[in-house]
């Protein structure tokens, strides 16, 4: 088990966790080699939420947040669907006080669909963890087109 949890989509914004209502410690900048982002969650017929693929040389840049407790992670599933439509696995996360293992939440294939886009609002949430981001990743996000 772990207290740490890997954000790369929506719950980026810590605004968002706290409507969660989720006790978080302490959060960093954190990525995860050999991933790529994708909105092809399905949201509706055309709107995508984001989810992780595996694709070599690729990253995915994220916010690491320590939980209160292991337990913490439980009120995500809730949001996230788990085990219907998300997901959960640790993966090792890197950080700048090394690698450290979070939980993170990956798109069951049924629940996956083509040509999907994200909306705005949701997009903003993503962009709202800048301060985590390298420039070179928040400029990435920036270019999602929007549906």
């Amino acid at each position: 088990m772990s207290e740490y949890y890997f954000a790369y989509g929506s719950n980026m914004n810590p605004d968002r966790m706290r409507d969660r209502e989720l006790q978080v410690v302490d959060k960093c900048s954190g990525l995860i080699r050999d991933l790529t982002l994708k909105f092809n969650k399905k949201d509706g017929p055309t709107f995508g939420h984001a989810s992780v693929h595996f694709s070599r040389q690729s990253v995915v840049e994220g916010v690491l947040y320590k939980l209160k407790s292991q337990e913490e992670i439980k009120k995500l599933d809730v949001y996230e669907t788990t085990p219907i439509l998300y997901s959960r696995d640790l993966f090792p996360v890197e950080t700048s006080q090394g690698v450290i293992y979070a939980w993170t939440y990956i798109a069951n294939d049924a629940a996956l669909g083509k040509n999907l886009l994200p909306e705005a609002w949701y997009l903003n949430h993503l962009l709202a963890g800048k301060p985590w981001l390298s420039d070179e990743y928040f400029q990435y996000l920036s270019t999602f087109k929007q549906a």
